[in-house]
């Protein structure tokens, strides 16, 4: 390091400053920061020795020193001293300056400002040779580029010599029993690698991984600080034996908690990481998945393996297949040290994103001579390194890719040439997520999956319009490095939070706590946006509504601080006048009040209006203060009904927790409004909007009023080792606070949770009713202990099951949601991602810490940091307990979802009797019984007929059989006379119903929903719900189950209408003996029930269900995208194109609203040509049709496109109608190969609900085009575009005959139309592919399962998807719910017999089930691809073969002795029981 700097400096000067300059002005640059302490005398004296040769005293030299960390400090000017010896005795008199972080970059800036100055000595006017010479220690940890650029601009000539940088190393050791012997050669070659480094806390760190069938982390790279504490450890370890060796599972395991925050990874901060493996053998897993997660993530990884190792998989582990080295025995590792030094990374992905705004007209010049000069230093024509260029304001633009050139020449060409964006405003946030979408991808040539650092370099000259919080973070999680640099126009604060700068975080933390102290949760202001109805309708009352909004301004106490205003207009679509963050006083809200005009236009679209609020004006970047707590308020004045759908933006705002006051005429729809509104009584009416003034004082009066019902109260406790003592002053303060609650009526709960390595409910939100119930439970806690803390795990486990509705949550309702924390010390795990989550579910938390605990992780838990409180000792509990309730009492927290509905028809139905079994319904148990006896006997039970299920409730619920557990009717009325009364309370209807809902109404159990059986729920209910039963009757409806309610007197009547599938499928008895006289009301209901195929359309108010048969019933309509392939490449095709898109909208019905219609066009990105909105009528549509030009463009990104419609065109906001249930459909025109992966964006449309079709030329690929479309055979073909009108019928036909699935959960399933049958395509395709006969757990016994054996009929279908069967085996048949014993250790096995090679890939479901333990064979015939079916076998000698099937009894004795012989793979969870060999775990030989 600095004590080896012995280079003549003066010599190395002389051969580099011109030979006839009069001397020369010399600064010494010294890093003095924290981590050069022991290394500064060193350099003080490589300073004197170059003085030493310097001609200071004829005036030839002049000299100067600064020292510098965090920011610098100069030590002397260039003109300080005249002398040699001045200069000298000041050198050995320097102190070592201290400090942190590294910031090179600001002390080059501050040199060229400050030293290589007139007035500071230098003579750089006069032309005399200006050289800097830094000595540095470390990395620098701001940028550096712009400064250094700078100071060469300046003619300064720069000299940088360094110490080698900081490295994090991992070592991972095969420590299986194969390793025995050569364990002590593996640990001396660590302890040889370690000698070399430099270890310490802000040098090289270091952890040694041992692994064999799990992985076992000796230490982590936080664990020790220094050389002498690693190398004691290293010759310490002791080899860990076990088998089988697991390579994968390790990998995973280190990329998951060794190179992490928490395990002192510094990757964060560009700290390079380093994994060193050592292995003897070949994996027992797959290592594919593992090995790529780490490139992506940047490590460095260097596998060494013996001749026991798989060299390829060596090669495939490795960072580089030259990174794999082998030696013959472990006792050769000193072979390879040499080499292994020499590692180094491969160049670096530079990405220039350049604000291109019109605020930046004047500086783009600059910009670009920046980015050239950056060019020049790179390592292009050796593909080393590789560069893009962004430019962006409103929206990006791609300049070119990081593979568009290979050399630097074209490079500065480019760069050369750029032309200044223009447009406003300048959205950085929506720039980054662009990056990480469009640039930093495979695709567009990042080099990211193989671990080529990522870097950004960010050019802003102003701020952010948007939030750029969550983009930033989403690339520094790809591993992206990034710099931003800012003029004094831009937000530096936004700067550091867009940077990889973790102290600018804190500087963040910090001022956001300085902040908080300014206000607390109160009502003393708001955020108020007035949304105006705009359209036409309201041109005569628009001056009123006006006036109206200036009265109630006028009553505001405006101010950045205080209350803040927005106004928006809107009719078909919404229009913002002003955000909440543009006006800071009441004068200039007013002005801009008394401007507005009338927008007009047509239809009304309050939904989507309602929409646009909740995401593009309630929002931090629009001026909202929602996270800090400040109410929400949206004050709707609306004179019409909705055209569209209100319900789900409706709720998804008071789910946001926005009180919305809905203010109608009387031609607004007065239950319309009431749903709108945050409450019915929230929802006021005029006559005419001139009465406005009437309901002025009622409108005050509910902005004064709102008061919290009650809240739920969560206490997390640390029951940690380290709390033992002050776990009694804990259990104190919790009953204290329980004191102060309203318990007993109801009003709030409470629910306790200690932690430490893992959770443990004490008790949940629904267990006690009673304030005395809850104190006695506390006074008995016992203190749980363990290690280490895990708070991250704690809180994501609250989230999960916690603050639900099952466990007693009301967040549904809109109830506050309060966790109180109290810990003792640092979470061992990361607690942002689950702190974020409950804060995103509305959850306030305050978090309550001893000096133990790490105060600046408590505030990221809290909303606020303020909410972070501390003591000394638990004992001082009592101190902060007054703060805490008076935050508490002063906060409103947000609440819940809501859905929308759906129904279709056949002979057969999936029948669930939900019982009331709690305590009230004891003596009416019995006729409960012999009704579902007499309901069932009326049934056709059977395997292909009806299917039955019971489930009884109270406090939860519980099956007594599954709709697949019986097949005949007998077997279902004997187990119903069998019934017993479960009893319990309280009674939560609503957690049943979610219930049923997640377990009985699925594939597993039995349901055939997916088939388009009709789903019914016969609810028997005897007492009103404990719990909110809204959000699940919602969700069952949604899924298409048509619930029936009966209740009896005791029982909620309005609550039963609510969760029956219409008000008039909620019957009444007295008591529960009379339920016969329903029974004939409920036969005709369920004779007249409608079946769903899933996901048809919501039921309109006002239509009987019964006028939704499937045999009268027509589509209302469908939504249709045309996507057309706009590249280069169909530029003579492009005419054809656009005929046949006239011909298919000549055929829809435009102008009756009953279908839309909208055009994409693409090539590298897509294009909207018109929304689904934008038009209403068929001249319109076809019109702008046949005006629209070819795109041009390449290459085709048909992966893009599709992911683009997903997000902009199949929405709402854009004019879909999927939230309502209308079909849609996408018609792809493609002229040739996706250059992306079109796999994940064509799934998550079909997720969507949309159906997809695809017609492609012969340029096209086939395959891409059947991945793409729902069934390979909706992927027409045709030779040439010219040759559309060839397919156009058969598309037609299938569009017209197909009903879509708008359910996110669930594939399309198509049902048989009886009156259009004729439309329909010859073989109705079945999505799934793959189709499950009986599973694990429907068959218990030899005789039942050969008797289902011997009934299977052949299924027929193509193409062959054995890639997606594999896939679908392990997800829904090795399962728990499936009867999967996995996770209990009893071993998995797949027989595969298959004829044919597959359509699809098999690598990735193959590998899947491997890592999942599944043990697999595979029979082919001579068909079969060989290949595959290795690749697909657990092992290649598991692949067995036959020539044709009849030969199959060849190879039984084969397979036999392959599953004798087979390992049971014990699940990851599963650890090895002690005292069991591994061989007392294979498979019984029997066969």
């Amino acid at each position: 390091r600095f004590q080896h700097m012995n280079l003549n400096m003066s010599e190395f000067l002389c051969s580099l400053v011109e030979r006839k300059a009069p001397g020369k002005d010399v600064v010494f640059l010294l890093d003095g920061s924290d981590s050069t302490r022991s290394g500064f005398p060193a350099m003080r004296d490589f300073v004197q020795r170059v003085v030493e040769t310097l001609s200071v005293d004829d005036n030839k030299d002049r000299v100067s020193v600064v020292q510098y960390s965090r920011d610098p400090a100069v030590q002397f000017y260039l003109n300080t001293y005249t002398t040699k010896a001045e200069i000298l005795d000041t050198v050995r008199g320097l102190r070592h300056k201290g400090g942190r972080p590294l910031n090179t970059g600001a002390a080059l800036q501050y040199l060229g400002d400050n030293v290589f100055t007139a007035s500071a000595g230098s003579r750089r006017p006069e032309g005399v040779p200006q050289v800097l010479i830094l000595l540095s220690g470390g990395r620098s940890f701001d940028s550096v580029d712009a400064p250094a650029s700078a100071l060469k601009q300046l003619g300064v000539l720069i000299f940088a010599i360094g110490t080698r940088s900081a490295d994090n190393i991992v070592f991972l050791l095969d420590g299986s029993d194969s390793t025995r012997y050569g364990f002590p050669a593996m640990r001396e070659f660590v302890e040889r690698v370690v000698e070399k480094l430099n270890v310490g806390q802000n040098k090289d760190r270091v952890s040694v991984v041992q692994y064999s069938r799990d992985a076992e982390v000796n230490f982590y790279l936080n664990t020790y600080t220094t050389r002498e504490d690693v190398l004691d450890s290293v010759r310490g370890l002791k080899h860990r034996g076990g088998r089988p060796l697991n390579t994968g599972a390790a990998l995973q395991y280190v990329r998951d908690n060794v190179f992490t925050n928490s395990s002192g990874s510094r990757r964060l901060q560009g700290v390079p990481q380093m994994l060193i493996l050592l292995n003897g053998g070949r994996s027992f897993d797959n290592v594919d998945t593992p090995a790529s997660a780490l490139k992506q993530q940047g490590v460095v990884v260097i596998g060494i393996g013996t001749r026991g190792s798989d060299k390829s998989e060596l090669q495939k582990i490795s960072y580089d297949p030259s990174y794999a080295l082998s030696v013959t025995e472990f006792t050769d590792l000193p072979s390879v040290q040499e080499q292994l030094s020499s590692r180094k990374a491969p160049g670096k992905d530079v990405v220039f994103l350049l604000d291109g705004s019109d605020s930046t007209r004047s500086g783009f010049p600059a910009m670009r001579d920046f980015v050239q000069r950056v060019v020049e230093t790179l390592s292009v024509d050796d593909n080393k390194d590789r560069v893009s260029v962004v430019q962006y304001s409103r929206d990006p633009a791609v300049q070119f890719y990081l593979n568009t050139y290979t050399t630097k020449a074209e490079i500065l060409d480019t760069v050369r040439g750029l032309r200044h964006k223009g447009g406003r405003p300048l959205n950085t946030g929506a720039a980054l997520q662009y990056l990480g979408d469009n640039v930093f991808t495979a695709s567009a040539g990042s080099r990211r999956p193989e671990g080529v650092p990522q870097v950004l370099i960010l050019l802003s000259g102003g701020r952010s319009f948007d939030s750029v919080d969550a983009p930033a973070s989403a690339l520094k999680q790809l591993g992206v490095l990034i710099f931003a640099i800012g003029t004094r126009s831009a937000d530096s604060r936004q700067l550091q939070e867009i940077s990889n700068d973790p102290i600018a975080q804190s500087l963040k933390r910090c001022l956001f706590f300085l902040s908080s102290c300014l206000f607390s949760v109160d009502t003393a202001k708001k955020d108020i946006v007035f949304l105006l109805d705009g359209s036409d309708s309201t041109r005569y009352g628009f001056p009123a509504m006006r006036e109206f909004v200036e009265r109630v301004v006028e009553k505001l106490n405006v101010g950045q601080n205080k209350d803040r205003v927005s106004v928006v207009q809107y009719s078909r679509d919404a229009e913002v006048n002003f955000y909440l963050n543009t006006y800071t006083t009441r004068e200039d809200v007013l002005d801009s009040v008394r401007g507005l005009k009338h927008r007009g236009g047509r239809p009304l679209n309050t939904g989507a209006a309602l929409q646009y609020v909740r995401d593009n004006v309630f929002t931090n970047s629009s001026g909202s203060r929602r996270l800090q707590g400040v109410p929400q308020m949206l004050i709707l004045l609306n004179g019409g009904r909705s055209f569209d759908n209100v319900d789900t933006p409706a709720s998804a705002l008071k789910q946001q927790g926005v009180v919305v006051i809905g203010i109608g005429t009387r031609g607004s729809d007065k239950s319309e409004l009431q749903k709108i509104s945050y409450d019915p009584s929230y929802a006021l009416s005029v006559t005419e909007f001139t009465d406005l003034p009437s309901v002025q004082e009622q409108l005050s009066s509910v902005m004064m009023e709102r008061k919290a019902p009650g809240k739920d109260v969560v206490f997390l406790l640390d029951g940690s080792d380290s709390t033992r003592s002050g776990f009694p002053a804990m259990r104190d303060f919790v009953q204290r606070v329980v004191e102060t609650l309203s318990v007993d009526d109801n009003k709030d709960r409470v629910s306790v949770v200690q932690y430490s390595r893992d959770p443990a409910v004490q008790f949940y939100l629904n267990t006690y009713t009673t304030k005395a119930e809850i104190l006695d439970t506390v006074r008995g806690l016992r203190h749980k202990g363990g290690r280490p803390l895990n708070t991250g795990a704690a809180l994501q486990y609250l989230g999960d099951n916690v603050f639900t509705a099952s466990a007693g949550s009301r967040r549904p309702e809109g109830v506050p949601q309060v966790l109180i924390l109290l810990s003792g010390g640092r979470s061992f795990d990361s607690v942002d991602a689950p702190a974020s989550a409950l804060k995103q579910l509305g959850v306030l938390i305050f978090a309550i810490g001893t000096r133990s605990a790490d105060s600046r992780q408590l505030q990221e838990i809290s909303n606020d940091p303020s909410y972070a409180l501390s003591v000394s000792e638990f004992t001082d509990l009592p101190s902060v307990q007054q703060q805490l309730q008076s935050s508490v009492e002063a906060v409103v927290i947000d609440a819940s979802p809501e859905s929308p509905t759906v129904t279709v028809d056949t002979a057969k139905k999936d029948i669930v009797f939900l019982l009331d079994g709690s305590d009230s319904t004891r003596y009416g148990f019995p006729a409960m019984r012999e009704f579902v006896e007499r309901v069932v006997e009326k049934l056709n039970v059977g395997q292909n007929k009806d299917r039955v299920s019971v489930v009884q409730y109270s406090r939860d619920a519980e099956v007594n059989f599954y709709l697949n557990t019986y097949t005949t009717r007998e077997d279902v009325l004997d187990s119903v006379r069998g019934l017993k009364h479960r009893g319990g309370r309280p009674l939560n209807t609503g957690a049943a119903l979610q219930y049923v809902r997640d377990n009985v109404f699925t594939n597993s159990s039995g349901s055939r929903r997916l088939q388009g059986v009709p789903q019914m729920l016969i609810l028997l209910n005897g007492g009103r719900s404990f719990d909110n039963v809204d959000t699940p009757a919602s969700a069952l409806k949604q899924q298409g189950v048509v619930v029936i309610g009966i209740g009896t007197r005791g029982s909620d009547k309005s609550e039963l209408q609510k969760i029956s599938y219409d008000p008039s499928y909620a019957l009444s008895v007295t008591e529960f003996t009379d339920l016969p006289s329903v029974q004939e009301q409920l036969s005709s209901v369920m004779s007249t029930v409608p079946v769903r195929a899933p996901s048809v359309t919501p039921i309109v108010p006002g239509k009987k269900v019964t006028d939704f048969y499937l045999q009268k019933r027509k589509a209302p309509g469908k939504d249709v995208v045309f996507l057309l392939d706009g590249s280069d490449s169909t530029r003579s095709g492009f005419p054809a194109m656009r005929d046949f898109v006239q011909r298919v909208v000549e055929t829809l019905s435009v102008d009756d609203n009953k279908d839309r219609v909208s055009v994409v066009q693409y090539s590298r990105d897509p294009a909207v040509q018109f929304y689904l909105n934008t038009y209403t009528t068929k001249a319109e549509i076809l019109d702008t049709v046949r005006g629209l030009r070819h795109k041009g463009g390449r290459p085709l990104n048909t992966g893009a496109a599709l992911q683009y419609l997903g997000d902009n065109v199949f929405t709402a906001s854009a004019g879909s109608r999927r939230p309502e249930g209308v079909p849609q459909v996408l018609i792809l025109l493609s002229g040739g190969r996706s250059f992306d992966s079109v796999d994940a964006p064509a799934s998550a449309l079909k997720q969507l609900g949309v159906l997809i079709f695809a017609i492609g030329t012969r340029s096209a690929d086939s395959r891409q085009l059947q991945e793409i479309s729902n069934d390979p055979s909706y992927a027409l073909s045709v030779s040439e575009f010219t040759d559309l009108p060839s397919v156009q019928q058969q598309l037609q036909s299938s569009v017209e005959a197909v009903v879509i699935d708008a359910s996110p959960e669930s594939p399309t399933v198509t049902g048989m139309l009886t009156s259009t049958a004729s439309c329909w395509p010859e073989r109705l395709p079945d999505l799934r592919d793959a189709e499950v006969n009986f599973y694990l757990n429907t068959y218990t016994t030899r005789e039942d399962v050969l008797d289902s054996v011997r009934g299977l009929k052949h299924r027929g279908g193509r193409p062959l998807n054995t890639g997606a069967a594999l896939q679908y085996v392990r997800d829904n048949v090795f399962t728990n719910s499936s009867g999967s014993r996995r996770l209990q250790g009893v071993p998995q096995m797949l027989i595969l017999l298959n004829g044919g090679r597959s359509f699809d890939n098999v690598d990735t479901p193959a590998s899947a089930l491997k890592q999942q333990g599944v043990v697999v064979i595979g029979i082919g015939t001579r068909g079969s691809d060989k290949s595959e079916l290795q690749k697909i076998s657990y092992d290649p000698s598991y692949a067995l073969s036959v020539t044709e099937f009849t030969d199959l009894p060849s190879v039984q004795e084969q397979l036999s002795s392959v599953m004798s012989t087979v390992p049971v793979r014990a699940p990851s969870v599963t650890p090895i029981v002690p005292g069991k060999k591994v061989t007392d775990f294979y498979l019984p030989k029997a066969w």
